[in-house]
């Protein structure tokens, strides 16, 4: 095998992990929360930057203000779940940087002084540790069903400030009944692959 990583662990992540449309009642604890962040923030990103923030909605009435800014089609979805996270990117994450590059404090100035540079940095960056996150979520033997249908501009105001941007909400838990749609279609290698 040209992969170090064991079939069942690929099947775990990758081949057998499906976005998850319904879930059990199980509940999401803060410990799994916590072992995922602590596997997950290890995942490079540039300048070792760290713009990803994840607000878990726990309480009824938080996820009744989320469920209204949600798609149609994801709403009742979101409602169920056990666990809701609402991903977003921190355009000040600069600020951090003293204590995330020590070798290079000087980067949060030089590279990041102005807020649009911040911002298409945080973009990257965060979409990226979004990823991580979804990944960890199926380590900890969970499902993830992200979705970026949803008020945009609504999440943001209800539970974010302007210095944040929504990426994305992520239901979290143990699949449920009918929890999978028919897997769609990836190309293959010829189709991405580029040698120059």
């Amino acid at each position: 095998m040209s992969l170090v990583l064991d079939a069942a662990a690929q099947d775990l992540l990758f081949r057998e992990a499906r976005t998850a449309n319904t879930f059990s009642d199980e509940p999401v604890t803060e410990e799994q929360v916590q072992a995922i962040y602590d596997l997950v923030k290890f995942g490079p990103t540039a300048f070792n930057q760290t713009p990803l923030r994840i607000t878990l909605v726990r309480s009824a009435e938080a996820r009744e203000r989320l469920v209204k800014h949600m798609a149609e089609g994801n709403q009742a979805k979101t409602a169920a779940a056990p666990l809701v996270a609402i991903l977003a990117a921190d355009n000040e994450f600069h600020e951090e940087l003293p204590q995330l590059l020590p070798h290079f404090p000087q980067a949060k100035d030089m590279f990041f002084a102005e807020r649009p540079v911040r911002e298409q940095s945080a973009l990257v960056n965060a979409t990226l540790q979004a990823a991580y996150f979804i990944m960890g979520v199926r380590a900890a033997g969970l499902a993830a069903g992200p979705m970026t249908g949803l008020d945009f501009a609504g999440v943001q105001k209800e539970f974010l400030d302007g210095d944040h941007t929504p990426l994305m909400v992520i239901n979290i838990g143990k699949p449920g009944d009918d929890a999978w749609f028919p897997r769609s279609p990836r190309l293959e290698f010829d189709q991405v692959i580029t040698t120059v």
